[in-house]
């Protein structure tokens, strides 16, 4: 990709470089969460920088840690036996901690959760935002990092694998579960639907909307260890046809925000209940935008990212993250049983 679409292609999706820099939040019901950095080897390219939630009966104490304040007890042993997976795939331009409040959710309720820094897409380098066949290559690395390698991968059951995504995250977990999308549909939806965020980043930033002509052969790989998934307000859901999500037959649990302009529908989220063979949980959440599947804005963030914390009147996110992360715990338990 050339520089000059890179500096551009910052905004794609949803970039978030300056407001997760000024990100801190706590979540005083962390008590009895663990958690750890990670480091998961990326082939010839630099460890992918991860971290891991985990049940634990340590007590847990407030730790700054990187962009976020939680309360959990730092490197502590885990707790139990038989436990469940689910990986979190971030947004555009986000960062692995971009889901902390779900992952305390499910690691309060008996879950491993783990998720990585997706390199290229994040909020300090998206060199590589438009190269998506990366994402789901990286998550399959991470599965089995945690299922092989990490310290205490003993406790996990890797028959028990879930994976939640946001945004470029859940087109992430769709591929996961055996979507193969058809990016050269890019440049005839951009074509059709030019004042559309996609489009107009695309255009701004030089880039070529025949997005298929760079697919490597064989990019798009399933993870049969994914037994389940939860996708939010996915990015590029014009991309799915029914041909192309025909293989996706695990439980999805999918979620769309009423007011999301940044995904108009329905050429996103509705295009991909649509196409999948088999109708998934769907909620269509009444007044929420795109964003406000992120977690509350602490009034630091609030004040320097305006447009990613600000919902629209009347919605109270927090509320509603309430509810969302409760629904998603509640999936998981069922589809992962």
């Amino acid at each position: 990709m050339k520089n000059r679409q890179s500096d551009t292609l910052r905004m794609l999706v949803f970039c978030v470089v300056f407001g997760l820099l000024a990100v801190t939040a706590s979540v005083a019901s962390a008590a009895n969460v663990g958690f750890e950095t990670i480091q998961v080897s990326n082939g010839t390219e630099p460890p992918l920088r991860g971290g891991v939630w985990y049940p634990t009966d340590a007590p847990a104490t407030e730790h700054s840690l990187g962009l976020f304040t939680q309360t959990v007890a730092v490197g502590a042993p885990v707790s139990g036996h038989d436990l469940p997976l689910v990986v979190l795939s971030h947004g555009g331009g986000a960062s692995y901690q971009a889901h902390y409040d779900t992952a305390l959710a499910l690691a309060q309720a008996g879950f491993v959760v783990a998720a990585i820094d997706h390199a290229g897409d994040t909020y300090n380098d998206q060199s590589q935002v438009l190269r998506l066949w990366r994402r789901p290559a990286q998550l399959r690395r991470l599965v089995s990092y945690m299922v092989e390698e990490w310290p205490g991968h003993g406790a996990v059951n890797a028959g028990r694998v879930g994976a939640f995504g946001f945004s470029n995250g859940g087109f992430t977990v769709l591929v996961a579960a055996g979507g193969v999308p058809d990016l050269d549909r890019t440049a005839p939806y951009c074509q059709a639907h030019p004042d559309h965020d996609l489009c107009q980043a695309l255009k701004q930033g030089g880039a070529d909307p025949h997005l298929g002509a760079d697919v490597p052969a064989g990019a798009w790989i399933a993870d049969p260890r994914i037994k389940a998934i939860v996708v939010a307000a996915p990015a590029f859901g014009f991309a799915f046809s029914p041909d192309g999500l025909k293989n996706v037959r695990i439980p999805v649990q999918l979620w769309r925000a009423a007011e999301d302009h940044h995904q108009p529908d329905a050429w996103y989220d509705e295009a991909v209940r649509r196409a999948l063979p088999r109708p998934p949980e769907y909620h269509l959440v009444a007044g929420a935008n795109h964003y406000s599947f992120l977690p509350p804005c602490a009034p630091r963030l609030a004040s320097r990212a305006p447009g990613l914390c600000t919902d629209p009147p009347g919605f109270d996110r927090a509320a509603f993250h309430r509810t969302f992360n409760a629904e998603v715990v509640r999936f998981f338990q069922t589809a992962l049983h």
